[in-house]
């Protein structure tokens, strides 16, 4: 889970001139087909998944999309620097804004992890910078979802960990979910 191996393609390593040296991670629940979410509401709000990304975030910086912000239901998450990305919109509590994501990370450390959690546009931009992707990839297709997690090639990535989860109690999840990291 601490392998810091960068992905290995030529494009995403041009692309890392443009910011500062962080850590950038991406993490996303999708379903197989890519789906992230449907009416600004996550596909899947799995009890596990939640912990986990609680338990990795907290204490870093988090950058979401205006509409991510506005989907979380308490405001700002606590215990982390939250930062909005948004053109038109510049006041969210307990949020920090700006118009790109590179003018975001340049007011980031360069030696700190910084997470991406949505949504799709966000996603998009940052992939080709990030150096980790902390997926949970569910074993199901949505049926409604009207936003996705961009296409990338898992041949560009290795993998590091995988967690095979059956469903349970506490897992609403009516299969079984992947934890995995790349």
């Amino acid at each position: 889970m601490e392998d810091k191996e960068q992905p290995r393609t030529r494009n995403r390593q041009a692309c890392h001139h443009m910011v500062k040296q962080q850590e950038i991670s991406l993490i996303a629940c999708i379903a197989q087909n890519g789906a992230i979410g449907f009416h600004n509401h996550l596909l899947y709000p799995i009890r596990q998944d939640m912990q986990r990304f609680k338990t990795l975030t907290t204490g870093h910086t988090v950058i979401m999309g205006r509409r991510t912000f506005e989907a979380l239901p308490t405001g700002a998450l606590p215990n982390r620097r939250n930062i909005v990305l948004s053109r038109t919109a510049s006041a969210f509590p307990g949020a920090e804004c700006f118009a790109s994501l590179v003018e975001a990370l340049a007011h980031c450390q360069e030696d700190e992890e910084v997470f991406i959690i949505g949504g799709a546009s966000v996603y998009a931009e940052a992939l080709p910078l990030a150096h980790r992707l902390y997926l949970t990839e569910v074993d199901a297709t949505a049926e409604q979802a009207d936003v996705w997690f961009p296409e990338f090639c898992r041949d560009d990535w290795r993998l590091v960990r995988s967690e095979a989860h059956e469903p349970d109690e506490k897992n609403t999840a009516p299969y079984p979910l992947t934890l995995i990291h790349i």
